[in-house]
């Protein structure tokens, strides 16, 4: 448990560097090019700087329970209903994690020999936040799902 503490903390922390990083990269580079000086590799860069953030924040949110979900099964079913429907519903996602993974990796490994604008980077840096974040939320939901046996609520 401490573990998941401690690497909820370092998400949490790279996010928000990753946050700080592209607010002011995208203010320094719009005073720049209001001054005429633009810095041409300003969009790249905040476009892998947001990529990333974009999935650490879908794993943070995920642990703290905050995406999207229906209550209706749960306020219509049995406690111990409720509890296997959540259980199924969190296998489900694994699975459609992991068969995103599949996808998400050949798209990583097909743009690595793209460079990717004025920072002439491998495109693969950018869609490797893909790979990295579904793997932080397989992750995330194994936790809930061993969690959730652990509590009993299914007997």
């Amino acid at each position: 448990m401490e573990i998941e503490l401690m690497l909820k903390r370092i998400e949490f922390a790279c996010g928000g560097i990753l946050l700080v990083a592209v607010v002011i990269l995208v203010a320094v580079a719009s005073v720049a090019r209001a001054m005429g000086s633009p810095i041409i590799w300003s969009v790249e860069m905040a476009q892998l700087i947001f990529a990333w953030l974009c999935m650490l924040a879908a794993d943070i949110a995920m642990q703290e329970d905050r995406h999207f979900g229906l209550q209706i099964l749960r306020e219509i079913l049995s406690k111990r209903a409720s509890a296997w429907v959540e259980i199924i519903n969190i296998l489900v996602i694994i699975g459609f994690l992991a068969f995103l993974l599949n996808y998400a990796w050949t798209n990583m490994i097909l743009m690595h020999p793209r460079l990717v604008g004025a920072a002439q980077i491998n495109a693969s840096y950018i869609h490797a936040s893909m790979v990295v974040g579904i793997l932080l939320m397989i992750r995330t939901m194994v936790a809930q799902l061993i969690r959730r046996i652990r509590n009993r609520e299914i007997n």
